[in-house]
């Protein structure tokens, strides 16, 4: 890795930012219906004051080291976390105070070791496998209402669903999957308020966010899209 460039930083995500805007408009939804989250494992602990600087706001951790090395780097404290990456349950305890929001609730054994961690309610995201890939984990859509009545036993509140489609070069191919777990969501929601709000989809990254977007996404987790623009040159 290089260094990061803050302008140069500062002007993708304006740019992303305006994407994401238009995209929520043409959704029929407010331009700040949808935040932008900075995917962490492309950028370092050395990278963060660039990163304040530019004016990033929330970062998406996939591994608690590095996410404990950029909160003590210069200006971490500035920076806002989510989880986004597989949690161990021995590592809840780190991360559940240090986090925000974790995106990617997995499995059952995971809701009891956060709620055993936790102090008063926690809010999470579920992490819908919408295509029953094998090589992912998540549960598929016909295990939520068990995982969401697990979760309301625990006391976690879910606040809506983590997914990440097949790989698909072209966007739109993306389309009909995000369509899906809103659609999920959305007959989720009728049967489960107020045990839990869904109102989040967590669901685009740096090739498919508009997509994602114009589809219901209120988070998108871009990361090498924006910051390989700010890189500077050996």
């Amino acid at each position: 890795m290089t260094g990061i460039d803050p302008l140069a930083l500062r002007e993708a995500l304006d740019e992303a930012r305006e994407a994401i805007a238009a995209a929520a408009k043409r959704s029929g939804r407010a331009p700040d219906a949808a935040e932008l989250v900075i995917a962490g494992k492309y950028v370092g602990a050395d990278d963060v004051p660039a990163l304040v600087e530019a004016g990033v706001g929330v970062i998406g951790e996939n591994r608690l080291q590095d996410l404990q090395a950029k909160r003590a780097a210069p200006g971490g404290g500035a920076l806002t976390f989510d989880f986004i990456g597989h949690l161990q349950s021995r590592k809840v305890r780190d991360v559940v105070d240090e986090v925000r929001l974790i995106q990617s609730v997995d499995r059952e054994s995971l809701m009891d070791a956060i709620a055993a961690r936790s102090e008063g309610p926690v809010r999470v995201l579920l992490q819908v496998n919408i295509a029953g890939e094998d090589s992912k984990g998540g549960f598929v859509p016909g295990q939520l209402d068990a995982a969401l009545e697990h979760a309301a036993r625990c006391g976690i509140v879910v606040g809506g669903f983590m997914a990440l489609p097949p790989p698909a070069a072209d966007p739109e191919h993306s389309r009909p999957w995000f369509d899906r777990v809103r659609a999920v969501r959305d007959e989720l929601m009728e049967r489960w308020n107020p045990d839990h709000d869904l109102t989040d989809l967590s669901m685009g990254t740096s090739q498919d966010f508009v997509v994602a977007v114009e589809a219901g996404a209120t988070i998108v987790r871009v990361g090498r899209g924006i910051i390989d623009r700010a890189r500077m040159e050996p």
